[in-house]
């Protein structure tokens, strides 16, 4: 998949404001729309300028796309970096993606989990209560074990009077729970856009991920940890001290254990109802070796031991 410079499907500068976007779609609608251009492959086109216009056209896609758009160019070959879109703060219900299969897969794959924003009709004698905003946020594992109290940042765009899009930061206080699990939703009632006419403001959902661990792999409520043993723990068998996100434990190795042999701690995961396991996958390690003690030891294995780890191969 290719970025694709939206700025230059529509000729205008980075720099441009909102008024110059919509010109600049409106001129180009006129020289390729299917329906009176002469081009052959207007249709194509037109169906690229609109994609562009509906990012640069929405502040909130544009500012998520220039901060992306900062370390890619056009043609690059490009995959979404994990959580790329996290902090910012996007109009509209969670989970509600485009789905019309008008976009192509790079758009897709950027703001195709997006809610849409809501259109209101009316003028100001009409009472509407206010949008529903979301934004997906990182927290880290241990916090979701244990339940925390944290301040985080959101960032959302502002137009200014000359037509150019600013991000703006709000602080805002929020309270983990306790087992909550990645792709759960906290809601912030009254933190959405403000109401009409009196009506009560709409709600902040933010969506929950967990930032990388350098020990385990969250899936649902379970943990997964690769645990390095040594040879003869793995085949003579051993208990070893494991660690989990509310402190070291003892576990037994079988003996014969082979490399990869994956063991169960249950109850050991995320907390709930039930709370989650914690697999362990052994992996062995090899001493090196460095000194002669430690080669003499695998010379001696190597006479000693009939062991071919490659017989089922044929060879």
């Amino acid at each position: 998949m290719e970025f694709k410079d939206y700025y230059l499907i529509l000729g205008v500068a980075k720099d441009a404001s909102a008024e110059d976007i919509k010109r600049a779609r409106r001129k180009l609608a006129r020289k390729y729309h299917p329906d009176v251009s002469k081009e052959p492959d207007a249709a194509e086109r037109m169906k690229e300028i609109n994609e562009a216009y509906e990012v640069l056209g929405d502040a909130e896609k544009r500012a998520a796309y220039d901060q992306l758009g900062e370390r890619y160019r056009a043609g690059q070959e490009f995959r979404p970096p994990p959580d790329w879109d996290a902090g910012f703060e996007f109009s509209g219900a969670p989970g509600a993606g485009h789905g019309s299969g008008d976009f192509s897969e790079f758009f897709e794959s950027l703001f195709g989990g997006l809610g849409g924003r809501a259109r209101r009709a009316g003028g100001a004698a009409h009472a509407a209560r206010g949008e529903d905003h979301h934004a997906k946020i990182l927290i880290d594992l241990e916090d979701a074990w244990r339940g925390a109290s944290r301040q985080i940042s959101l960032r959302a765009p502002e137009v200014d009077a000359a037509g150019h899009v600013h991000l703006k930061e709000r602080v805002l206080n929020i309270t983990i729970p306790k087992g909550i699990r990645a792709g759960q939703m906290i809601r912030l009632a009254g933190q959405g856009h403000p109401g009409f006419g009196g009506a009560p403001a709409g709600d902040l959902y933010l969506e929950v991920q967990f930032r990388p661990h350098p020990l385990y792999r969250v899936e649902e409520r379970d943990l997964y940890l690769d645990l390095p043993v040594t040879p003869w723990e793995a085949a003579l068998g051993a208990s070893v001290r494991v660690p989990t996100p509310d402190g070291a434990l003892e576990m037994r190795i079988p003996p014969d254990s082979a490399n990869g042999r994956t063991l169960r701690l249950k109850g050991r995961g995320l907390p709930g109802q039930p709370p989650g396991d914690l697999y362990v996958r052994l992996s062995v390690v090899l001493p090196p070796a460095g000194n002669e003690k430690a080669k003499q030891i695998y010379e001696t294995m190597a006479r000693e031991l009939a062991f071919n780890p490659r017989r089922h191969l044929g060879v």
